[in-house]
């Protein structure tokens, strides 16, 4: 078998850390002059705006949050960089480089609106007390990849000046932003998108060659999962493949196994996503690809990952021992689509070593502790209940339990209304399975 050991984490929706705050921040009018002069913004930093001012702040800057959307779609590099302190050279450097890899991803639809306001003293301190720092949304939908638009987040913090609002900083807090969701792939170097049928993969622009190759397997993997996994799903995925580790930043080694990795991972994106919370369906999902490990990505680790992209948007309710071990199946059963291959090293190991002590379906808790046990064990589940059952009959199971698998008791009855077995049973059963 090609593939021996990894993590390969599937449904996890994006975090969030840090609490809003409110912005303590003096106002000016249209000179740029505080009302009531200096004192008079210092007790207002100090004690904050009205409600009303508030309002209007925040209505003001979302308008040049929406003359910068506006000028990404239309290709307007000066409109975009018209609110950008040109007194620093190097944010406006930043924000150009921002503006050139946007135009690559070809969006439908894009927004920016301020969500939160954000208590950031330091940066008043710095800028002054007009200086107003605000977590932004991102809203925004690729063309021909998103069904629907998502979020992501980002920091921005900005000062009245002859007025108008001029950004002066773009990542100064970004330690309580999402973990995984605002540090995307245009946010750095500048990237090269490479398109193959309905797969589109982000490598550096240095690494276009890497991405073709990327591009050559993620098609591979995506004709494999509708292969193997009988629910419509068109194939469209991102695949993000950056040297960069902090681009969609995870945690890249877990586990306490020897050269326990993970390789890639499939973040899941819902609809009006929220200080991490999600507000709306699931979406989609990005493959982010481990940098460490992304020359020497193979088909079968992103035939895993996109298996979650192709099942995400059903629901999220669906047990992790389902959710995996789906994703384990599709994998092998692709391996297998190769004479030369086989996983029956696989096989051994699940029946040696993994079965005999096998007392219930594999817990979230068991991939925590020990990840090679708890995939291997899902793993023989479903390939028990396709034997049993037929693979078709992993469809309706899959979607009666990340639909409605709300309670302990709606889990039994669901999983015995399809496999006629209860959680115990099917347990004993995939114990006596030999495959």
């Amino acid at each position: 078998m090609k593939h021996p050991r990894r993590v390969l984490a599937g449904v996890a929706a994006l975090v969030l850390a840090g609490t809003a705050g409110v912005v303590a921040a003096g106002w000016s009018d249209d000179s740029g002059s505080p009302p009531g002069g200096t004192a008079v913004a210092a007790e207002a930093a100090r004690t904050g705006l009205s409600d009303e001012q508030k309002v209007a702040r925040k209505r003001e800057v979302d308008v040049v949050l929406a003359r910068r959307a506006t000028a990404v779609l239309k290709g307007d590099l000066a409109g975009f960089l018209a609110a950008v302190d040109p007194k620093q050279p190097a944010l406006v450097a930043r924000q150009r480089l921002l503006f050139v890899n946007l135009r690559k991803f070809g969006f439908s639809t894009l927004k920016y609106f301020a969500a939160d306001d954000w208590n950031a003293p330091n940066l008043v301190d710095k800028y002054g007390p007009t200086t107003y720092t605000a977590r932004v949304m991102m809203r925004y939908q690729i063309a021909g990849l998103d069904p629907k638009p998502v979020q992501t987040d980002l920091g921005y913090t900005f000062v009245r000046r002859a007025g108008g609002w001029t950004l002066v900083e773009d990542g100064a807090i970004d330690e309580v932003l999402s973990r995984d969701g605002h540090r995307q792939p245009w946010d750095y170097e500048e990237v090269a998108l490479v398109r193959r049928g309905r797969v589109v993969v982000v490598v550096d622009k240095k690494e276009a060659e890497l991405g073709k190759r990327i591009a050559r397997v993620s098609s591979g993997a995506v004709a494999a999962v509708r292969r193997h996994w009988q629910h419509p799903w068109n194939g469209a995925v991102l695949v993000v493949a950056m040297p960069d580790t902090r681009v969609m930043a995870t945690i890249w080694t877990a586990g306490s196994g020897q050269g326990w990795t993970i390789a890639a991972k499939a973040v899941t994106l819902f609809e009006n996503e929220q200080m991490g919370k999600p507000r709306g369906a699931p979406v989609g999902s990005r493959i982010v690809v481990n940098p460490a490990m992304r020359k020497g990505l193979e088909e079968d680790l992103l035939v895993h990952e996109m298996t979650h992209v192709a099942s995400v948007p059903i629901g999220v309710r669906t047990p992790t021992w389902l959710v995996e071990g789906l994703a384990e199946y599709v994998r092998t059963r692709s391996i297998e689509d190769d004479p030369q291959w086989t996983v029956d090293p696989y096989r051994r190991v699940v029946r040696t070593k993994y079965l005999r002590t096998m007392k219930t379906l594999p817990s979230p808790s068991l991939f925590d502790v020990d990840a090679d046990r708890a995939y291997g064990l899902s793993w023989w589940v479903v390939e028990y209940l396709a034997d049993a059952k037929g693979a078709k009959s992993l469809v309706p199971l899959y979607t009666d339990l990340a639909r409605h698998n709300t309670t302990p008791a709606a889990y039994t009855t669901i999983i015995k209304k399809h496999t006629g077995k209860t959680p115990a049973q099917l347990t004993a059963a995939v114990k006596k399975f030999k495959g």
